[in-house]
């Protein structure tokens, strides 16, 4: 075999270097040239709409497209650069581009579909992209089992390659050329001299397969190029999320023919992790902590080193034999995930991250601007272009989504910032635009895709919802003592109306006790125990020689949640005293121990069941009331009443005039006349209201 030491001597155009020695590495990080757009301290903020349009901005304010003159969404210009699409997350978005700029790692943790990966992309936009590197891996003659490893400058790696294969190919040449003679002459002097013709073919193909076997060893001398950044426009941007250890670390495959001539040399079977493949660029991982305790551990080496050697990460393989020189790796390390993420995070990798980066919390919701509407004008347009097969959608359209985005965020004068399923909305409001032929998507294309659109929660929930309607108790009309229609949510965007009643029964154990049945979870539970509070401290009936049973019918999934304290409370007041409820009215709301009402979440469906259900009033916490955004066609059919405290649910509720005013004075006067004061309740509207 031939031993040609050709790493020694490299070809014209290689560079042998390392990350600390190489002249197109990152020097002083301060002054690093930015992305060939322009100096990052110019992008502090987003850029507004731009393209073919006009803004109205004295109407701006009442125009959800916040005053935009579009034809339709191709009007409007998309940014080239992804940090300029970005919608919202102005903190996170000023932190990646100083990330960028300052080469530091960066933490992203909030609720999926905000922009975690699309900010991490963006990143590797704006890194330099001259500082990129190729890196080539050489057969070590001294030790096969530890491969040599080189930089050079990106591009350059291929020449090299080209110029070793080259130089194999010749040196082949001349071997065939020179074996083919050495058997000419073999042939020859055993047939015309030894007249030995058999010994002579026999003698020749010895020779063949010594010469075969020898041209095996020119194969060691041909370096394999591990990391190829030729072709790349941008730094480097490699997810990944969900990575195992030889995919994320790198790996030596296994040689199954280890011996005889026949095995692969161990340098061709080095492969390069994602970590080695985001040199000088971003490494992005999304649900860090379900990464195994073993790779963060690595991966935390890899960040305060640089470089990381390749090794088999197989202990039975063959590739277990081999390990690299170190290879480059260094990148900024971009993790993301829930708040869940942080717990199960190996803590020295977090402190590795946050001692030499930044953490970052994404938003959820937005203010609702004008300036905010055209930018979610804008992103309509993205998603168009981006999917390239849908229609532009008509001003109309754009209004609609920008509606449900208001709807989604579950707080007035905001809009959601989970883009990711508002997308999702878009697309497939084209989707049925482009089925029925049409050039523009239009608004009722929207309010279609809105119905198809649902989660499979949604789905299931809903279809529960129609089924239950065949055998449901619910009367919206008349009165009934201890029965109320409570309010509840369910697949997250799916009201429904869940009658509670309660019944007060002669004492059958020591002392009164209060039972509550319909598979109460655990915070349900310790609502109702909070409203045993209520009832001992308002009601003028003493409870000790009775009962209480309160029922959550045809609760078959369950209740989780406290949301129908305010139901429990009027239910068991209205038995108590026996005092009838109004049936037309339904009511949704927290409650605490001293009477006051506690903001809850999905409000808006909640109102809209009690509208589907025929009530014509609905009672929600005052601190809630700014979240309400129902739909335009329930607003004429049900009145929202706000309130505060029981003792004013009572007073709505409950019908009887002396029986009722008489509980509710009484009330007043428990309460130190909390309702002539004005005041207002724990967590009141400023409070956002639990998700």
């Amino acid at each position: 075999m031939s031993n040609d030491r050709t790493t020694d001597t490299p070809l014209e155009g290689e560079n042998d270097t390392d990350p600390e020695s190489d002249p197109s590495s990152d020097g002083d990080l301060d002054e690093v040239d930015p992305a060939p757009d322009g100096d990052l301290d110019d992008l502090g903020s987003q850029v507004d709409v731009e393209g073919d349009v006009e803004i109205d901005e004295e109407n701006a304010e009442d125009d959800l497209l916040g005053g935009l003159h579009v034809g339709s969404t191709a009007d409007i210009k998309v940014p080239d650069r992804l940090v300029d699409q970005v919608i919202g997350q102005e903190e996170a978005r000023d932190i990646v581009m100083r990330a960028a700029k300052q080469h530091r790692h960066v933490m992203m943790i909030g609720t999926p579909g905000t922009g975690k990966s699309m900010l991490a992309k963006a990143m590797s936009q704006l890194l330099p992209q001259e500082n990129l590197q190729d890196v080539l891996v050489y057969h070590n003659p001294d030790d096969s089992n530890e491969p040599k490893v080189r930089t050079v400058p990106a591009g350059k790696g291929n020449q090299i390659v080209e110029a070793h294969q080259e130089e194999v190919r010749k040196r082949n040449q001349m071997r065939s050329f020179l074996m083919w003679i050495v058997l000419a002459v073999v042939v020859g002097y055993a047939f015309l001299v030894v007249g030995q013709i058999l010994m002579g073919i026999i003698a020749a193909a010895v020779i063949y397969f010594a010469f075969r076997y020898s041209n095996r060893g020119s194969d060691a001398m041909i370096p394999k190029l591990l990391i190829n950044n030729a072709e790349r426009q941008t730094a480097p941007f490699e997810d990944a999320t969900g990575a195992h250890a030889g995919a994320l670390l790198g790996d030596v495959r296994h040689d199954p023919f280890q011996s005889g001539g026949m095995e692969t040399p161990s340098h061709d079977r080095v492969e390069a992790g994602e970590i080695h493949k985001a040199n000088k660029g971003v490494l992005f991982i999304d649900e860090i902590n379900t990464l195994d305790v073993r790779s963060q551990q690595h991966l935390m080496t890899a960040i305060q080193e640089g470089e990381f050697s390749i090794t088999g990460q197989s202990e039975r393989s063959s590739g277990a034999m081999v390990q690299t020189e170190p290879v480059p790796c260094d990148f900024i390390m971009v993790a993301a995930g829930n708040m869940d993420a942080m717990e199960n995070m190996h803590p020295a990798l977090r402190s590795r991250i946050k001692g030499y980066g930044y953490e970052v919390y994404m938003d959820d919701t937005i203010d609702d601007t004008p300036e905010m509407r055209r930018k979610y004008a804008r992103f309509v347009a993205q998603e168009v272009e981006k999917d390239g097969r849908l229609p532009h959608f008509t001003p109309d359209a754009v209004r609609e989504v920008i509606l449900e985005a208001k709807r989604r965020a579950g707080r007035k004068d905001h809009l959601t910032l989970e883009l990711r399923n508002l997308g999702g909305l878009v697309r497939v409001a084209g989707d049925i635009a482009r089925s029925k032929d049409k050039e523009q998507t239009e608004r009722s294309d929207v309010l279609e895709a809105k119905k198809r659109s649902r989660s499979i929660e949604q789905q299931v929930a809903d279809n529960y919802i129609a089924r239950r309607k065949d055998y449901e108790l619910k009367t919206s009309e008349g009165e009934a003592v201890g029965r109320v229609n409570g309010l509840a949510v369910m697949g997250g965007d799916s009201g429904i109306m869940m009658p509670v009643m309660a019944e007060v029964t002669p004492r059958q154990g020591e002392g009164g006790e209060i039972f509550a049945t319909g598979k109460l979870q655990e915070i349900a539970q310790e609502a109702v125990e909070n409203v045993s509070a209520i009832i001992k401290k308002y009601s003028g009936e003493g409870i000790a020689d009775k009962d209480i049973h309160i029922q959550f019918v045809q609760s078959y999934e369950g209740v989780e949640g406290d949301s129908a304290s305010i139901t429990v409370a009027t239910a068991v007041i209205s038995a108590l005293e026996n005092i009838p409820i109004a049936q037309d009215i339904a009511m949704t709301g927290s409650l605490s121990v001293r009477g006051d009402v506690l903001p809850v979440g999905g409000v808006t469906h909640k109102i809209e069941a009690a509208a589907k259900a025929g009530c014509k009033r609905v009672i929600i916490p005052k601190a809630n009331e700014q979240d309400v955004m129902i739909e335009d066609e329930y607003k004429d059919q049900i009145e929202i009443i706000p309130v505060s405290h029981i003792s004013e649910v009572l007073d709505i509720a409950l019908v009887g005039e002396p029986e009722k005013d008489s509980l509710v004075d009484r009330l007043k006067n428990i309460t130190g006349g909390a309702l002539e004061r004005g005041a207002t309740p724990q967590g009141g509207s400023g409070s956002p209201s639990p998700q």
